[in-house]
């Protein structure tokens, strides 16, 4: 059994669902050498959240962002947890909505995927800044 384990920094990005497959496969070259295993990936955040959907027409993505602002509201009346700024709370239950982790099967050295399938980062604050994920490969 082969186990890898990386931190990966991911470039600060503008609020919204931003695809990141190709970031994080291309720090990972040991992800080729796992003939059959399991890729996880998790964010090490609170306001910011990971999920896989749509590669292919980013209408979804923005489609995402406008669908999660009208679930969590920014300056709800009922938020105590304003400190921060108004899309402070409103990222927190953003983030446990949508999750932190994604755990993909590998399948001859890539991830596998369907056709239309990537992984969303959700950078759910203004002003998210750099994004740290944990990447765990495990299999032979």
């Amino acid at each position: 059994m082969h186990f890898v384990q990386k931190r990966l920094r991911l470039p600060a990005v503008s609020r919204g669902f931003h695809l990141i497959t190709d970031l994080l496969v291309a720090e990972l070259p040991e992800l080729e050498q796992i003939q059959v295993g399991t890729a996880q990936f998790f964010i090490q955040h609170t306001s910011a959240s990971l999920s896989i959907n749509e590669n292919a027409d980013p209408t979804v993505r923005h489609d995402f962002e406008q669908f999660f602002n009208r679930l969590a509201p920014e300056n709800a009346a009922y938020f105590r947890h304003t400190l921060e700024g108004p899309d402070d709370m409103p990222a927190h239950l953003k983030a446990s909505l949508l999750g932190h982790a994604v755990s993909i099967p590998i399948s001859k050295g890539e991830l596998a995927l369907g056709t239309w399938q990537g992984i969303y980062l959700g950078e759910h604050r203004n002003h998210g800044g750099r994004r740290w994920v944990v990447a765990t490969l495990m299999g032979r």
